[in-house]
């Protein structure tokens, strides 16, 4: 079994917003495998199967800085250890579109995985990381990704929500390594231009 976790703030204010873009891919996800997400305690949360795995997906409701108790709580009614864990979250350090998934790491200054990490006492968690791009000159980091996506983005947000649950699907059907293979490439400059990055 895995738990996937999409990160965001809790409330229609914040629906739209940068810093609940996890939270957007859960609920694609869960539209997608056809799992409903019902209140159960501190999270919005259903099961679902793919192929041969049973995988739970949930939706915090408690602010993003007090995401940890509500995993380790998750962890705990579904009897899983940290290392079936996958975090979906925004990243201000990736361009807007771009989609990585990391093994473990520092928290990069987001305060949700900030408090999974301080609650788990570790690190080593799979992360999906959707790129959000940073503010421009004058905004604080804070006031931008508390704000909606602006409306010329739209189609290049659905597609990274597109692709962030293909990524979901690919961790687990085929496994990390495939999946960073896959999702780690960064934007081709050219045809013949084409790195990974699976750090």
């Amino acid at each position: 079994m895995r738990l996937i976790i999409g990160l965001g703030n809790p409330g229609a204010r914040y629906a739209e917003t940068r810093h609940n873009i996890g939270a957007q891919v859960v609920e694609a996800a869960a539209a997608r495998w056809s799992v409903t997400l019902r209140r159960t305690g501190e999270a919005r949360a259903g099961i679902g199967r793919l192929g041969s795995t049973e995988v739970v997906l949930a939706v915090p409701l408690f602010w993003m800085n007090e995401s940890g108790p509500v995993v380790t709580s998750l962890l705990t009614q579904y009897q899983l250890s940290p290392a079936d864990v996958i975090v979906v979250h925004d990243d201000l350090d990736l361009p807007l579109g771009r989609l990585r998934i990391k093994l473990k790491g520092g928290a990069g200054g987001h305060n949700g995985l900030r408090s999974i990490m301080a609650e788990l006492g570790t690190d080593e968690f799979l992360r999906v990381k959707l790129g959000v791009g940073r503010p421009p000159a004058g905004v604080e980091a804070a006031d931008y990704v508390l704000a909606p996506f602006l409306v010329e983005a739209r189609e290049t947000v659905d597609g990274l929500c597109r692709r962030g649950v293909e990524a979901l699907e690919c961790l687990i059907q085929e496994g990390v390594d495939p999946a960073m293979n896959r999702f780690n490439l960064r934007p081709k400059a050219n045809a013949d231009e084409e790195t990974q990055d699976n750090q």
